[in-house]
């Protein structure tokens, strides 16, 4: 199928953005380490299952269909330990203490970020236009916070400081997360309803490890809002909605992720993918919610300058 890897990314940039909506409500009654958890292991049941149904896996002898190459599987692995592991949970803490619109926009930082990581770790030379294009990403960035940060107390003011602190590590954890998934994906032919699977076990293993072992400087097994989140799951209105989201932003969002970076160009894939914020707004417009124009002007100067870098030679 012609452009199957850019459909994709803009159709997990969708997903992403409605998932995000949902995830905004009840991160105010689940703790985001409980959150992350509990939409972690609905979507393994569901890429399992369909991997099973769609021949990825065989379910009879147990054993994975698509020939897997030990790297990839580490890189997967690994990939989905510091994305999904550290990264959803640093996101949905920012999502606490931003609205999706804010905590979306500072996702466009991942892919500028994957390409320093890229120099770091790869060796890889950036041009001229694409050093440019980070710097206008940075700046659409600040001018859309700043722009939706208007008339706000001082306590909103600290609140927000700390959702992009969050949001900040939670982009880094997804770039790293997207270059070690890139490098395997590119190389093998490793299905990407497998690749999905591995990365969220990976996750699940490190939200198991953080809730038993501890959360410095208090244990989160301890911890008062964790053992009410844990409770609140019970609600079916609650678990419903977190089902919800788990089926779109994390079944399908990282399935159609790990598809555009399958079949599309890394910075086609990382460019379409960051188009959630400009879907937030067309999704807030619909909910009657007041979007100023400056800040809409940030997203889009935001979204421009990810273009560049990711289009530029």
């Amino acid at each position: 199928m012609r452009f199957q890897g850019e459909f994709a990314a803009l159709g997990a940039a969708m997903v992403w953005t409605v998932a995000s909506v949902i995830y905004s409500k009840v991160g105010a009654q689940i703790a985001p380490l409980v959150l992350n958890l509990a939409k972690g292991a609905i979507a393994i049941a569901l890429t399992l299952g369909t991997a099973i149904a769609l021949g990825a896996i065989d379910a009879d002898r147990g054993i994975w269909v698509a020939d897997l190459d030990r790297l990839a599987v580490g890189s997967l692995l690994l990939s989905g330990a510091i994305g999904i592991g550290v990264g959803d949970t640093a996101f949905f803490r920012s999502l606490n203490a931003l609205d999706p619109r804010r905590a979306l926009l500072l996702q466009t930082l991942a892919p500028p970020l994957s390409a320093l990581l890229a120099i770091a770790v790869l060796q890889e030379s950036l041009s001229p236009r694409a050093w440019f294009g980070i710097v206008v990403t940075m700046l659409g960035i600040a001018w859309a916070i700043v722009a939706e940060r208007v008339g706000v107390s001082p306590a909103d003011r600290q609140g927000t400081l700390r959702g992009i602190l969050w949001g900040g590590i939670s982009a880094l954890a997804q770039a790293t997360g997207a270059i070690l998934s890139r490098g395997a994906l590119a190389e093998t032919a490793i299905d990407p309803l497998v690749s999905s699977l591995l990365r969220l076990c990976a996750g699940m293993l490190v939200l198991l490890g953080w809730l038993s072992f501890g959360d410095a400087p208090r244990e989160p097994l301890r911890d008062r809002r964790t053992r009410q989140s844990l409770a609140g799951l019970t609600s079916p209105r609650l678990f419903g909605a977190i089902a919800i989201a788990a089926f779109l932003g994390t079944y399908l969002g990282i399935w159609l992720q790990q598809m555009s970076l399958k079949f599309a160009p890394a910075g086609i894939a990382q460019t379409l993918s960051a188009t959630s914020p400009l879907f937030a707004i067309a999704l807030a417009r619909l909910m009657g919610e007041r979007v100023t124009a400056r800040g809409t002007l940030g997203a889009i100067v935001a979204l421009f300058g990810v273009t560049l870098l990711l289009t530029a030679g």
